[in-house]
């Protein structure tokens, strides 16, 4: 029974009520007064030490600190050791050389027989007559396989169309006009002109034609500044020559949504105009066919 009081006591005491006061030691005025209790300064105290050592951790994760960290790899290193280690490797190699020259020059002069030391090749003899240029079945058929595959591949079926293009499949879409303007290009393949040149007026916005996900957003020297979007059935949006770009790979972008402002970034330009490219499993298709530009 004493044991229990005592705990129920301690208890109690944990949640008993103090106050805190402060004042002015000359007038004993009441300065600011406080209601604490012993759970209260605790909790308290422990969210100050969590608070604490989070900005500690934040200080150290995201500042030139950590480098400062005993046993911390710092990547910057392992690229020296990486470079130190290659340019060593080629001293050796050159000194092995020079080495092999100056034992070359004082035979030279010694009149021993010089031996070849740099240049060693091994002669292996075949014999090119019995060589039959002959097709084997496993080739056969891994050109079989690779001609008939509809991914990344620019082959016409007996109707002229592309294969993997379903022209049912693209009309079900509804794209979304990507700018607004007059098409001074058409999709041509046969010149390698796998989507349209649209111009409109300067600093447009460029908007997605579909909802789908950033998967490429840089600059190249011939297109400029390109956004490539993956939407949904294996569809590929492609936008080039932008002057700004809006998304950064791995974004989510709907349907309309602005990605990019229209340009002339790139060598392969004669003025401000977005070239737009649709694929479907991996084939171009004709945009004009499905999308409403002027």
């Amino acid at each position: 029974m004493a044991k229990s009081k005592k705990n129920k006591k301690w208890y109690y005491n944990l949640r008993s009520k103090y106050r805190l006061v402060i004042f002015n030691d000359q007038t004993f005025e009441d300065r600011f007064s406080f209601r604490l209790t012993r759970l209260n300064v605790f909790v308290f105290v422990f969210s100050i030490g969590i608070i604490f050592m989070s900005l500690t951790f934040l200080l150290i994760a995201n500042t030139s600190i950590k480098k400062f960290i005993p046993g911390y790899p710092d990547i910057d290193d392992k690229r020296q050791l990486y470079n130190l280690n290659i340019i060593a490797d080629s001293l050796l190699q050159d000194i092995d050389r020079k080495n092999k020259y100056i034992a070359s020059i004082k035979n030279i002069f010694e009149e021993n027989p010089v031996e070849d030391h740099i240049n060693e090749v091994e002669q292996t003899e075949f014999d090119y007559d019995n060589i039959k240029n002959e097709k084997s079945i496993n080739d056969s058929i891994l050109r079989a396989e690779f001609e008939n595959q509809t991914m990344h591949n620019l082959y016409f079926n007996e109707s002229g169309q592309l294969r993997g293009s379903n022209e049912e499949t693209v009309k079900s879409f509804n794209f979304f006009t990507p700018l607004q303007g007059i098409i001074t290009s058409s999709f041509n393949i046969s010149e390698n002109h796998y989507g349209i040149d649209i111009v409109a007026s300067h600093n447009e916005a460029v908007k997605a034609t579909l909802e789908g996900i950033v998967i490429f957003a840089g600059w190249t020297l011939e297109t400029g500044y390109i956004i490539c979007l993956q939407h949904e059935r294996n569809f590929l949006s492609v936008y080039k020559h932008n002057s700004v770009l809006l998304k950064k790979e791995g974004d989510h972008v709907n349907a309309g949504e602005p990605i990019a402002i229209s340009g002339q970034s790139g060598e392969l330009t004669t003025g401000p105009h977005l070239h737009f490219e649709l694929w479907e499993n991996g084939s171009p298709v004709n945009p004009e066919e499905y999308i409403l530009f002027n």
